[in-house]
């Protein structure tokens, strides 16, 4: 299945590229999503990351994911056709 329709929550994300450099090379695993958030859990800590200001991969896969593009609500993004690129 594609990584852009596939369910996120359980798997490790790996922050590529924000417009917050802070943020870059954080990882965790995805323990909630919503139509604009992600919340990985760091450790012991929980952290929400908004879609729009990061570029990620999951589970050390080749895709990059623009958050950007997959601002819809979860069970919404999994039945949607996204362009390759």
């Amino acid at each position: 299945m594609d990584m852009y329709n596939s369910t996120w929550i359980g798997t490790t994300l790996n922050v590529v590229s924000s417009n917050d450099p802070t943020l870059v090379g954080r990882s965790g695993q995805v323990i909630d999503e919503t139509k604009n958030t992600l919340v990985l859990l760091e450790g012991d800590n929980s952290v929400t990351f908004g879609k729009a200001a990061i570029t990620f991969t999951i589970d050390d896969s080749d895709v990059v994911i623009q958050g950007a593009l997959v601002s819809q609500r979860p069970e919404d993004r999994t039945h949607r056709k996204y362009r390759k690129a």
